[in-house]
C-alpha cells in the first residue's frame, strides 16, 4: 500500500509502485513512473517519460523532469532515469534529454544532490557522486562514481568528471577533470589528487604516490601520447583508470595542471 495525501495530484496514467508516500501538494503527472519505496515529502513536481528506481528521496519543491533548458528543444519523448537510493534535497532539478544526444538523462544510484543543485539534459551521473548546494550541470556532462562537486560549482557542458574527482567549491570547470583529480578555481585547473578521498577509498600510499607521480608527467612531461605509453602496462589500478578516461574521446580537453 501506498500514501498518497489528499491535496496531491496525480495524474493518469501514472505507475506508482508499493510502500510509496507523496505529501502534501505534489503533482506527479502523466507518464510518470514511480517504483517502489520512493518518498516525496512535500511539494515536488514530477513530469514528463520520467522513470524513478526504489527507495529515493524527494524534499520540497524538486523539479524532476521538466523540459530541458535547451532551445533546440521541439518537445521529442526523450526521457529521465533515476536510480535507487537516491536523495534529492530541496528546489533541486533533473531535466531528460534531447534529440542532440541520446535523448535521455541518467542519473545513477546511492548519490546525495543538495539544495539547488541541477541536473541538465542528456547528462550522465555515475554511483555514489555528491553535487552539494547549487552545483550546476550543462548539458551532455558525464560525472563518474565517487565525483564530489563542491557548493556553487559549475561544469561547462559536454565536459567529463572522473571516478572520485573532487570539484572545489565556486570553481567553474570547462575541461574534463581526471579520475581523482582535485580541480578548483575560475576555470578550473587539476591542483592534485584527491589524497583525502582516495585513503577514505582504502588505498595505499605508495599507490597514490606512484598515481599522483604519473599524473605530474603526464602534464609537465613530454606530451600526452608518450607519457601514456610509458605507463601502458602499470599493474596500478588508478593508472589504469587514467587510461580508460584518456583514451575516451572527448570534446573538450583536459584540464589543466597548475599545482
Amino acid at each position: 500500500m501506498s500514501k498518497i495525501h489528499n491535496t496531491a495530484i496525480i495524474g493518469k496514467n501514472t505507475v506508482i509502485g508499493s510502500n510509496v508516500e507523496i505529501g502534501p501538494y505534489c503533482v506527479v503527472e502523466e507518464g510518470v513512473k514511480i517504483g517502489n519505496d520512493n518518498i516525496l515529502l512535500s511539494s515536488v513536481y514530477m513530469t514528463g517519460e520520467t522513470d524513478v528506481g526504489e527507495g529515493n528521496t524527494f524534499f520540497p519543491f524538486c523539479s524532476i523532469g521538466s523540459n530541458p533548458q535547451d532551445l533546440k528543444y521541439q518537445g521529442e519523448k526523450s526521457k529521465l532515469i533515476i536510480g535507487n537510493k537516491n536523495i534529492f534535497r530541496e528546489h533541486c532539478t533533473a531535466n531528460p534529454g534531447t534529440a542532440g544526444d541520446n535523448m535521455i538523462t541518467v542519473v545513477g544510484n546511492s548519490s546525495l544532490f543538495m539544495m539547488g543543485a541541477h541536473i541538465a539534459h542528456d547528462c550522465i551521473i555515475g554511483d555514489n557522486v555528491i553535487m552539494a548546494n547549487q552545483a550546476t550541470l550543462g548539458g551532455h556532462v558525464h560525472v563518474d562514481n565517487f565525483a564530489v562537486l563542491g557548493g556553487l560549482s559549475a561544469v561547462h557542458q559536454f565536459c567529463r568528471i572522473g571516478k572520485l574527482a573532487m570539484i572545489g567549491g565556486l570553481s567553474a570547470v570547462e575541461n574534463d577533470v581526471i579520475p581523482f583529480g582535485l580541480a578548483l578555481g575560475n576555470r578550473a585547473k587539476i591542483t592534485g589528487v584527491n589524497i583525502v578521498g582516495l585513503k577514505r577509498a582504502n588505498y595505499s600510499k605508495s599507490v597514490i604516490r606512484e598515481y599522483s607521480n604519473s599524473i605530474e608527467k603526464i602534464f609537465t612531461g613530454g606530451t600526452i601520447e608518450s607519457e601514456k605509453e610509458k605507463i601502458k602496462n602499470s599493474n596500478n589500478n588508478l593508472i589504469k583508470e587514467l587510461l580508460i578516461f584518456l583514451n575516451k574521446n572527448s570534446s573538450r580537453g583536459l584540464c589543466k595542471y597548475g599545482k
